[in-house]
């Protein structure tokens, strides 16, 4: 697994991130910003999944699973991958996990 090298601002006083890279990190904290969908994620972070496979282990609908992926694929948080009459879903990038395990470790320390 590797990681990607995020680099860190060093200084209070420096400059923001360029505007196009504080919007896109907004949608893509938006993205991710659904109980279902947080759902989703830690259970990707496991092991790629179908469908049904959400489905039986987060107890909700087929379709609303699925609503959940579509918003998650559009902003590049996973990728779907047909097998046979199935789709496989897996997390595109494994850092992004980070920050759904980050922030419901955060909630349960509340």
């Amino acid at each position: 697994m590797s990681v990607a090298h995020v680099p860190q601002r060093s200084s209070a006083l420096s400059s923001p991130p360029p505007r196009h890279t504080l919007v896109a990190a907004g949608d893509l904290l938006r993205a991710l910003a659904a109980p279902v969908r947080i759902a989703i994620v830690l259970q990707l972070r496991e092991s790629p999944r179908c469908v049904h496979e959400l489905v039986d282990a987060l107890g909700v609908t087929q379709p609303l699973i699925s609503q959940h992926l579509r918003i998650l694929k559009a902003a590049g948080v996973v990728s779907g991958e047909r097998t046979g009459r199935e789709v496989v879903y897996r997390l595109v990038d494994e850092h992004l996990s980070h920050i759904v395990v980050d922030a419901v470790a955060h909630a349960e320390e509340a």
